[in-house]
């Protein structure tokens, strides 16, 4: 079998260009996620926020206890939100995991529920405010925790996410 020194040398190109790839995209990610709350044992913030199907229903972080949940922050203009929460409603459907979605950075709830029904969203979704906002320390839309059983934030992510990547980030 013949060598050949212009496949090799292709493939080693190919294989520094992947490395360098993987590299900037590790240290984009963890830039981006530098000030989002620890997943070092840190309990989740306190929210109790009305829900959009019903605004005088409301929800606590304390009805999340008991169960591992996402926690998805949105803003109904994000275009990447538009892309990614079917993503988290799928899996939340097949019943893989536990999902609320909080909007934030909206003008009404008309707007939210244009949002919302254009996705044919399933899960709870719950009005956010900007105090919301701060004690999750969301900067961009979209971002998520999840929040395990005991209310303690075990994984975060900002931006667009596949449900394989979701359904990763929820093993135990």
């Amino acid at each position: 079998m013949k060598k050949n020194p212009t496949f090799l040398k292709k493939f080693i190109s190919v294989m520094k260009t992947a490395v360098l790839m993987a590299v900037v995209f590790y240290v984009v990610t963890t830039f981006q996620q530098r000030n989002l709350l620890s997943t070092d044992k840190t309990p989740a913030p306190y929210f109790n926020l009305a829900t959009l199907e019903d605004p005088t229903e409301r929800i606590s972080i304390a009805q999340l206890q008991g169960k591992q949940t996402v926690v998805y922050f949105f803003a109904p203009w994000c275009s990447i939100c538009r892309y990614s929460m079917p993503n988290l409603e799928t899996a939340h459907q097949q019943g893989k995991l536990n999902a609320i979605a909080i909007a934030l950075d909206y003008q009404n709830i008309d707007e939210i529920k244009q949002f919302t029904d254009s996705l044919q969203l399933t899960m709870p979704v719950l009005l956010g405010s900007r105090n919301t906002g701060k004690d999750y320390k969301v900067s961009a839309y979209p971002t998520y925790y999840v929040i395990d059983e005991q209310l303690i934030i075990t994984a975060r992510s900002m931006g667009y996410s596949t449900e394989l990547g979701l359904r990763l980030r929820t093993l135990e």
